[in-house]
């Protein structure tokens, strides 16, 4: 059952985490920053949150007014959860929460998810001095993103690109282990872990960010 407990404390610090301080919430929110997804595509992200425990945490983001449910026009005909502009203000906080988590200790057996690795993507981008400006299209598993720097600012968005100067398709940990160790590419795509196409010193590029 969704939760209603509170800290019963003013500071605001208190009242945001009444609001999004449940377990699996801010996972959830992060699974949504970079576009909606379905039921299912939040359960398939976040495996250890079960169905019931999902399903309360994002009826209480709804309450909220954090996540909205969106019903698709045919032929998909399927409903989508997506942030509100309310639920968008977290993003920044977010970006700084992962950006202070890395200095945690990784646990031995973590997962990681697409839409985690892109937004390590794109904060090392946005805090590079050079960061790319091509664009490319990167597909993790089975989900297709457009990274582009549009103003001078790295951008990811949940959608195919028509022509990108570079295409690289792989999973989420290789990619990650490609941002942290850029110097392993060619080993990838020689054993078929990652298929590349297109301009080879872009996607080097957009792997070099991190490093």
């Amino acid at each position: 059952m969704p939760t209603s407990r509170s800290y019963g404390d003013a500071c605001p610090i208190a009242r945001a985490l009444d609001a999004i301080g449940e377990r699996w919430a801010l996972l959830v929110v992060r699974e949504l920053l970079l576009g909606p997804q379905r039921f299912s595509d939040l359960r398939r992200a976040l495996p250890g949150a079960s169905s019931n425990m999902l399903t309360d945490r994002l009826r209480e983001l709804e309450g909220r007014g954090l996540v909205r449910r969106r019903r698709l026009p045919p032929p998909a005909a399927s409903s989508v959860y997506e942030l509100t502009e309310r639920g968008r203000e977290l993003e920044p906080i977010l970006d700084s929460l992962g950006a202070w988590g890395g200095a945690e200790p990784r646990p031995a057996n973590g997962s990681l998810t697409a839409t985690s690795v892109l937004l390590f993507l794109r904060g090392s981008a946005r805090a590079h001095p050079d960061p790319p400006t091509d664009t490319y299209r990167v597909q993790l598993d089975d989900r297709v993103w457009t990274v582009s720097n549009p103003r001078g600012q790295l951008e990811i968005e949940p959608h195919d690109t028509a022509a990108p100067e570079a295409s690289i398709r792989t999973d989420p940990g290789t990619l990650n282990a490609l941002l942290l160790d850029p110097a392993g590419l060619d080993g990838a795509i020689a054993a078929g872990s990652v298929q590349a196409e297109g301009n080879l010193a872009a996607l080097r590029r957009l792997v070099e960010v991190a490093a």
